[in-house]
């Protein structure tokens, strides 16, 4: 008689790190990110990008070991078609080296990574993983924010050391308000959707939490985005849940900010420069618009294709006007005070249609648009389970494709809401920064989840279990 040895947790452990193993290369971009980034970096190559780099590696490796099909033609088509305009820019650049280098950026960014995290991901499991990770990096960045906040170590902001920027220091304002921004759409969308009440408690707990830094980062993009992002994601989860979860933010926001003691003014006074981007712009603003007009001009010299990649700086004086200051002021959080050029149009779809042209943006936004009808799609289809409870025929895409309990809206709610935050906010912000490579894999987290879920069509449904019976036979 047979006795069958205990479980033990390292079991569990390593159990778990074996089944998680595809995705921990895409893990480790997002844990690297919480490392410090040196205060006099100018937002070149991170030691995150040269990793993201070995993730397209491994996902290459991964598929040959596999011998699996790479894409689908759709999905070759979606993610392949920015190539079209980048590549065109590239070669219109006036400088080969620039170019070159505003190609590989746009690769990696836009087609690489997100391609190589769409391939890594397997199923709904793997998706909810990499939400949790945005989550944790998140609260890592955030919990450095505050403590920079509270102790007079952040970037400099109206002549004090207070702005929240975690580790990515002044000359990248923007990293930590996207970090803590991707958390908390991730952890409203893990709310929303999770099956069971502990995990639903421990996504609204962060969520909340995460509010306070992305407050401190004075970041008035990242709050639109964030806003606009995290009300889709209600209104899409059901509208009577969404006037509940309303009312406990604007509950929460006011105990926030008003216990925030000198803040608060900063706070408010941020709010309200949102609506006097008309009448009374601060300096911040004269400047975006005054680079938004430049960018215009660019594009009605060059229609079609674009002055090239990395051109935007070259002609930005000779069409911006005398409005323009000479460059943002940089100091605090580690960094001497000094003026940082600027170099775009802090607009993503300004700055592709001013060096890409007509041809670069229609590519670049016809994927995007794809990848959120695709995502919208998914939405609709992991609810179909639920309708049809009963109907053996239609068990639920997480039964056949081996992703955990949940009919999938979560995994719907963090693509779509991740997707809107990201179209949103390149109204105010373009690529850049340590941060870029998040970029990436949110698109991949989109990606998989518009044109790979298993549960996609009837013939992929059917393909998993018969992958499985192939694999138990060569097990055999």
């Amino acid at each position: 008689m047979s006795h069958a040895l205990p479980v033990t947790p390292l079991d569990t452990l390593t159990a778990a790190l074996r089944r998680a193993l595809p995705v921990l290369p895409v893990i480790a971009v997002i844990a690297l990110l919480g490392l410090p980034i040196a205060p006099s970096g100018e937002g070149g190559a991170n030691i995150a990008d040269a990793v993201s780099g070995l993730v397209v590696l491994c996902c290459a490796v991964h598929l040959l070991r596999t011998r699996r099909r790479p894409l689908s033609a759709t999905a070759a088509v979606v993610l392949g078609l920015p190539v079209v305009g980048i590549s065109v820019a590239a070669a219109g650049a006036a400088d080969v080296g620039a170019g070159i280098t505003g190609l590989t950026r746009y690769l990696q960014v836009f087609v690489l990574v997100p391609a190589a995290v769409l391939l890594l991901v397997r199923d709904r499991r793997d998706l909810r993983l990499l939400a949790w990770s945005f989550v944790a990096l998140a609260l890592w960045q955030g919990a450095v924010g505050v403590h920079q906040y509270v102790t007079g170590t952040g970037a400099s902001y109206q002549g004090e050391d207070v702005r929240a920027v975690g580790t990515f220091g002044p000359t990248d304002v923007m990293g930590m308000a996207t970090v803590v921004a991707f958390g908390v759409v991730c952890a409203v969308a893990l709310a929303l959707g999770a099956a069971e009440p502990r995990r639903r408690t421990i996504a609204v707990l962060c969520a909340l939490v995460l509010l306070g830094p992305l407050a401190l980062s004075f970041s008035r993009g990242a709050w639109i985005a964030t806003a606009v992002a995290c009300g889709a994601q209600l209104v899409l989860a059901g509208v009577r849940r969404a006037v509940k979860v309303v009312a406990v933010l604007v509950a929460t926001g006011t105990i926030l900010v008003g216990g925030l003691g000198v803040g608060s003014s900063m706070l408010q006074e941020r709010l309200t420069s949102i609506t006097q981007v008309a009448d009374a712009p601060d300096q911040s603003v004269t400047d975006r618009y005054t680079m938004w007009a430049a960018a215009t001009g660019m594009w009605r010299e060059h229609p079609l294709t674009g002055v090239g990649l990395k051109g935007f700086p070259d002609y930005r004086d000779s069409h911006a006007s005398l409005a323009l200051s000479s460059g943002s002021d940089i100091a605090g959080a580690g960094a001497a005070y000094h003026k940082q050029a600027l170099l775009s149009p802090h607009n993503m779809y300004l700055l592709v249609l001013s060096e890409q042209g007509l041809v670069g943006l229609l590519a670049l936004a016809g994927s995007w648009l794809a990848l959120l009808v695709g995502a919208l799609r998914g939405l609709v289809r992991s609810r179909r389970p639920a309708q049809g409870a009963g109907n053996s025929a239609n068990t639920g895409p997480d039964t056949n494709t081996g992703s955990g309990s949940g009919s999938g809206t979560d995994c719907a709610l963090v693509a779509c809401g991740l997707l809107v935050w990201q179209l949103v906010d390149f109204v105010y912000a373009d690529i850049g920064g340590p941060s870029t490579v998040l970029t990436g894999v949110v698109f991949g987290v989109v990606g998989w989840w518009a044109l790979m879920d298993p549960s996609a069509t009837p013939a992929a449904r059917e393909a998993v279990p018969a992958a499985a019976v192939r694999k138990e036979a060569a097990a055999r």
